[in-house]
Formats: structure tokens, sequence, C-alpha cells
């Protein structure tokens, strides 16, 4: 398959993905429905030993394997928590939805796609070939792998690198609808291993896709993936994307209606990584994972699924997370590709 074949194949995802996110007709979903599910889907998950920690970041290699939580949120704010929902983790590759969403605020849906684009990559997270291989022109890479995260993050405005954390974890923190914090142990071990990380923002700068310091750049992207939160925390975050920009707890709005579907459109394509297309064959659902263990899936207009589960397959997603989304979807038809026509 060639590039330009693969990327028109793409761009017919992201077009029809904030079509179908924009004109969701759901049938209403009991709570008592949404717990069953979640217990069922719950206790099938705990019989699934496979995948493993990642270990490339020492903090995350001894994170108990055997944690499991489940957080539903849903858009009128009811809350359905399971096992292991309290227990920190950090946040790793899901923050860039959320920095993302600040740097959308900070310019505008079209910067963002004319400078750091919304193309799946075909490649691990952690690729420079995506760079190499397309030093002009369109951005080939998107705001939710390695090098597009890093480039959305020099676009967040602010004076210094500790005023443009300030503002990552304070928009956060407006998600969660609570004080979030970081994890100095996952910052630490990642801050000593993050080489490959600067060599992608130096990369990027030399083919002017970088704006701001590489080194500067690497250290607030590296802080923000290492926010601690909850699979709680994570539900009530990914809530706000699922009714259209309002944080259901706290009834702030947050973004509006159009960046929402801008992300959203991004995360059903992008979310997680290389097997992305996987994930939308089998759930119908936007979603964002992180190696930290978190997985974070929209039901638009509906309910935000987030679990916590440290064993990742080999290309950094959880293992159980993603068993649980698949079949809490499945059991209350939330595909966003699958839904009752209306008339029009």
């Amino acid at each position: 398959m060639s590039i330009k074949f693969f990327k028109g194949i793409c761009y017919t995802l992201l077009i029809a993905s904030n079509l179908a996110i924009t004109s969701i007709s759901y049938a209403r979903v009991s709570e008592t429905s949404i717990h069953t599910a979640a217990q069922i889907a719950y206790s099938r998950a705990q019989q699934n030993n496979s995948g493993k920690n990642a270990d490339y970041i020492p903090a995350l290699a001894k994170v108990d394997p055997n944690l499991l939580g489940v957080s539903i949120v849903t858009v009128n704010g009811s809350v359905i928590n399971l096992g292991d929902y309290k227990t920190p983790f950090a946040i790793e590759s899901i923050s860039k939805v959320f920095t993302l969403a600040l740097a959308m605020k900070d310019h505008s849906p079209k910067e963002i796609f004319d400078k750091i684009g919304a193309n799946p990559t075909g490649l691990p997270f952690n690729s420079v070939l995506a760079i190499e291989q397309n030093q002009t022109g369109k951005a080939a890479m998107n705001p939710l792998v390695n090098a597009g995260a890093i480039a959305t993050t020099s676009l967040v405005k602010g004076n210094n690198a500790e005023e443009k954390y300030k503002r990552i974890v304070d928009t956060m923190s407006d998600f969660a609808g609570h004080k979030l914090s970081l994890n100095k142990e996952v910052y630490e071990s990642e801050a000593v291993t993050n080489q490959h990380n600067q060599a992608i923002a130096i990369l990027l700068r030399s083919y002017n896709r970088l704006y701001d310091d590489p080194f500067t750049t690497t250290d607030v992207y590296t802080k923000a993936c290492s926010i601690n939160i909850t699979a709680n925390d994570l539900a009530v975050m990914g809530s706000v994307l699922a009714n259209n920009g309002v944080n259901p707890i706290t009834n702030k709005r947050l973004l509006t209606e159009e960046e929402v579907a801008h992300i959203l459109a991004i995360m059903t394509i992008n979310g997680l990584y290389e097997t992305s297309g996987d994930w939308l064959y089998w759930t119908g659902l936007p979603g964002k994972s992180g190696v930290g263990g978190g997985i974070l899936a929209i039901a638009p207009g509906k309910m935000a699924i987030a679990v916590f589960s440290p064993p990742l397959d080999e290309a950094g997603n959880s293992v159980r997370g993603q068993q649980i989304v698949r079949d809490i979807t499945k059991s209350l038809n939330l595909n966003i590709f699958n839904q009752t026509p209306q008339q029009y």
C-alpha cells in the first residue's frame, strides 16, 4: 500500500468519524444496565493475565500488575466505580489529549491541523520515521504520537517551562474537577531515560516543526506525562469530551463543541497508536491509552469509560483495559457507527 493511498484512507476516516461523532443519536441507557455491563466486563478481565508492564521506565515496571480499576461517568453526572478506581497512576500518553485541548484553545483547530497534522503514522508511538519521511509540506503526524505531542506541547503559551507546565496541569485539574499533582518518582525516572524524546524534539526543530526550545519542551512534555490520576479522575476528565465540552460534575464549560469534535476525531483514528484501527474496528469509539496502564474511551453524548490496568500489549496499550471497553461497548451498543437512524 502506497503512503499516498494510506493517507487518503486516513483522511476519509477522519472526515467520517467527525460526521459520526457530531450526528449521533443514542437510545437511553439505564444506570442499572451500565453497572451490570461494567461488573460483567470487570469480572471477565480479572481472568486475563496477558501483557506486561512498561519496562523502559523503571518506576512503571514495578507497579503491581494485578491492579484493576474501572470508572464510568455519564453526561448526567452518574458515577460507577469498580475495583482499584482510587489507585493513583501516571497519566502518561493520555495527557496528550488534554495538552491538545489547551493548545487548541491557545491557537485554533485550523492552526493545530496545519502545524501538527491529524493523520495516523502507521508506526510505533515513539518513531522518528514519520518525521524523516515528511521533512517538508503537510505534517505527517498527529498530536497523539510522541513527535506530534511534543510539537503540540511547544505550542502551549507561557513565558517559561514552569508557566507552561502549570497551565497544562491546571487544565487537567479543571477536567478532573480537582487539583492534580506531579508523580515525582515517575517524572524523575523518565527524565533520566528520555533521550529518545529529546532527539525527536531536536529533529523536529531542525525541520522547523517545533515552536520552542527542544529541551524545555521535552521537559514540559515529560512532566505532563507524569501527572498522577486515578481511574475515576480519568473518567471525569473524559466525561467533558462526552458532554460536548462541559464537565458534568462541576458544570463548567471547558471546550467549545467544535473543539470537542476535532479532538474526538483525532482520538478516533490515532488514540491507540499503530493498533488504532483494531481498536476502532472492535469498539467504534474515540479512545486514548497510556503506558502507565490507563485507557480512556468516549461514547459521545453518553459517557466516558476509564480503566487502569498496568500490563500492556506490544503496542503499549492496556490489555485488560481494551477488553473491558470492548465488552461494555458491545453490551450497551455504544459503537458510534452502529446507531439508530434518524429522520431528517
